[in-house]
């Protein structure tokens, strides 16, 4: 009987450790990806400041502010 319960024992420890390795895991991922996105987020800002600076540049040129 004794054999048994500490069998189930540690059938329930292994589990619970490779749950708590998967959920581990799966946080890992969901930093990865946020990160990811929060990376791909500035880079479209600098692109968009990037280009309004060229538009302002632009307009400057057009009407003669920029000399």
């Amino acid at each position: 009987m004794a054999d048994n319960t500490q069998k189930m024992s540690y059938q329930a420890g292994e589990t619970k450790g490779q749950a708590q390795e998967k959920a581990s895991n799966l946080m890992d991922g969901a930093g990865n990806a946020a990160q990811s996105a929060k990376e791909s987020v500035e880079g479209a800002g600098q692109q968009v400041r990037a280009k309004t600076q060229e538009a302002v540049e632009g307009v400057k040129n057009a009407t003669g502010m920029n000399k």
